[in-house]
């Protein structure tokens, strides 16, 4: 049977207009760093393209050992030396993040440096090679205590709930802010309008 982690992890689950607190164990991530804007012809979309390849040919290697799994939707972290201008500022320019994709545990790391060099030979020529695949990194994250919401809406609508969360809601749980702010994408926005894009964002916290 196909495993889907949107459906078997509870650190995938949460619901909107509702903060959770919950404990996330370390999981292990594709990783991709880089500073800058989101958008066409970015950093981030180069980061991105070179992260699918090696997720899709791991998912495909760990399906010949009838391990098959649903490849997990794309996350990230996102920070800056003024978080302001991630939330209320929104100032993209300022930008520092991690584009990720979370990877199976039974995944090695001799299963990872396989898949780059398997995308690296399909590639004919240096120009159809993914541009970042040289930065892709298999990691574990651990981020513990964390606070998490979804939001429905455009990316840009973020500001107001992530000041509820940062502000209000994570200072009245005696709670404080320690690791960076971290988003899953439920959906493509290349693929739906931006009204029905659904985003888990997480913060992780420490108890005061």
């Amino acid at each position: 049977m196909k495993t889907d982690f949107k459906k078997t992890l509870d650190a995938y689950k949460a619901r909107h207009n509702e903060f959770r607190i919950l404990d996330v164990p370390p999981q292990q991530y594709l990783m991709v760093d880089g500073h800058g804007a989101p958008g066409e012809g970015s950093e981030y979309t180069a980061a991105i393209g070179a992260l699918y390849p090696v997720a899709y040919t791991l998912k495909f290697a760990s399906k010949a050992l009838d391990r098959d799994y649903v490849v997990p939707p794309l996350e990230a972290l996102w920070w800056a030396e003024d978080m302001a201008a991630f939330t209320t500022g929104r100032d993209k320019s300022q930008w520092d993040w991690t584009a990720m994709i979370l990877t199976p545990e039974w995944i090695t790391d001799a299963m990872f440096q396989d898949a780059v060099a398997a995308v690296t030979a399909k590639s004919k020529t240096p120009e159809t090679l993914p541009a970042s695949l040289g930065k892709v990194r298999l990691e574990i994250l651990e981020e513990g205590l964390c606070v998490q919401t979804l939001h429905l809406g455009p990316y840009d609508d973020e500001a107001e709930i992530l000041a509820q969360m940062h502000d209000d809601y994570i200072p009245e749980q005696g709670l404080r802010m320690t690791g960076k702010h971290h988003e899953i994408y439920f959906n493509d926005f290349r693929k739906v309008e931006s009204s029905k894009l659904r985003t888990l964002l997480r913060q992780p916290v420490e108890r005061v």
